[in-house]
């Protein structure tokens, strides 16, 4: 089996869960995800099987989301799954949130939550979070925002759904806290689903569930050639057999950059083209 699976993650399971799941289902352990979520989190969880796995870093990048948050508390996790505070703030108008929310679009620096996987002196910030040792001095990130959209916005109940569009790497509840700390009314993000992630929609996902079965799977199965934002360099049949050599061969088609070698309808390796000569990187078979 090879390609990638445009899976729904359910909330209450981590990423991780997801790919034993699949591995126990299908009996492949070359199995690795792209774009980890939270527990709490559901939605898009893009999907790379068998040697499609050393493809995951040329999946599209950015993402979208739709994100709830409850205004009035605070949280040391910016969602309600950490320490809840009440900050028994008034209540503030769609107005209010829409003149902030319009701040929020474009390139911007963001600090990544205490309670995140980021990297900070050869450990994960939430294992110092964990240990009560919270750096003061968290790096900020360059993120951009494409979209940020209000969906509904429950003035009574102070519950804000928001649409967001934006780049890799970019921390959903850190908006969310961002937003509230500027609004001094503080919030919390109760719900995140992912709805596209690497060029894949929830619309056409593989609802992880336990009736799940192997057929269910290879339904959902993409080919990295309908996927991959990379040019394609169909071979024929001597070229193939000099591909899975790893040699490289004569440029005929005088195209350029990284790009997919092809043949009927499959990739067989991953490759880069320089001057008169292409060179392949990665041999998927």
């Amino acid at each position: 089996m090879f390609g990638f699976l445009n899976v729904n993650k359910p909330s209450g399971i981590t990423s991780h869960k997801v790919i034993d799941i699949l591995r126990k289902i299908t009996g492949i352990k070359q199995i690795g995800h792209s774009g980890t979520l939270d527990p709490l989190a559901s939605g898009v969880l893009p999907v790379a099987i068998g040697k499609a796995s050393r493809l995951i870093d040329y999946l599209p990048q950015d993402k979208r989301y739709k994100v709830t948050m409850q205004f009035g508390f605070i949280s040391d996790t910016y969602d309600i799954e950490g320490n809840l505070k009440k900050t028994d703030s008034e209540k503030i108008s769609q107005k209010e949130v829409q003149k902030i929310i319009s701040k929020f679009i474009g390139v911007q620096k963001q600090i990544p939550p205490a309670y995140s996987a980021v990297h900070y002196n050869g450990k994960r910030l939430y294992e110092l979070a964990r240990a009560g040792k919270i750096p003061d001095d968290i790096p900020c990130r360059k993120i951009v925002i494409y979209k940020n959209e209000i969906i509904n916005f429950d003035f009574e109940k102070q519950i804000l759904s928001l649409d967001i569009a934006c780049s890799k790497g970019t921390y959903i509840r850190s908006i969310v806290h961002d937003i509230g700390t500027i609004l001094k009314v503080g919030a919390v993000m109760t719900e995140l689903i992912r709805i596209e992630s690497s060029g894949m929609n929830i619309q056409n996902s593989l609802v992880i569930s336990d009736a799940l079965q192997l057929s269910d799977i290879e339904k959902f199965i993409i080919n990295p050639i309908n996927i991959l934002p990379l040019k394609k360099y169909e071979i024929d049949e001597n070229t193939y057999k000099i591909v899975l050599n790893g040699n490289k061969f004569k440029n005929v088609q005088n195209i350029s950059g990284e790009i997919l070698l092809v043949k009927n309808n499959q990739v067989i390796a991953l490759a880069e083209a320089v001057d008169a000569y292409i060179q392949p990187k990665k041999v998927l078979l």
